[in-house]
């Protein structure tokens, strides 16, 4: 049997929410855009860290709430800070 349907009666509101739900909204708080770069050092030789893991976690959760694969996802942050004029880059996809 198939899932019961709603009869439809405020047409006009009905269109704009079709029309909003494609919508996506971004904002990246201030003290997430302070800490995206790591600052601190592993304490063993070699190159530090460069990404912070808040900045990694972030990458990740996008990565699954849109199912993009690694290179689609650095072009998409990337895109978003350069919407948003914020002066970083997206952890490399290797």
């Amino acid at each position: 049997m198939g899932k019961a349907k709603k009869k439809i009666t405020n047409w006009a509101q009905y269109n704009t929410a079709l029309c909003k739900r494609g919508s996506v909204t971004f904002w990246i708080d201030d003290s997430a855009i302070d800490a995206w770069q790591c600052k601190t050092h592993h304490g063993k030789r070699g190159r530090g860290f460069q990404y912070s893991d808040t900045a990694i976690e972030t990458a990740l959760m996008i990565k699954g709430i849109f199912s993009l694969p690694l290179r689609a996802l650095q072009g998409f942050i990337d895109s978003i800070f350069k919407l948003l004029n914020v002066q970083l880059t997206s952890p490399d996809y290797t």
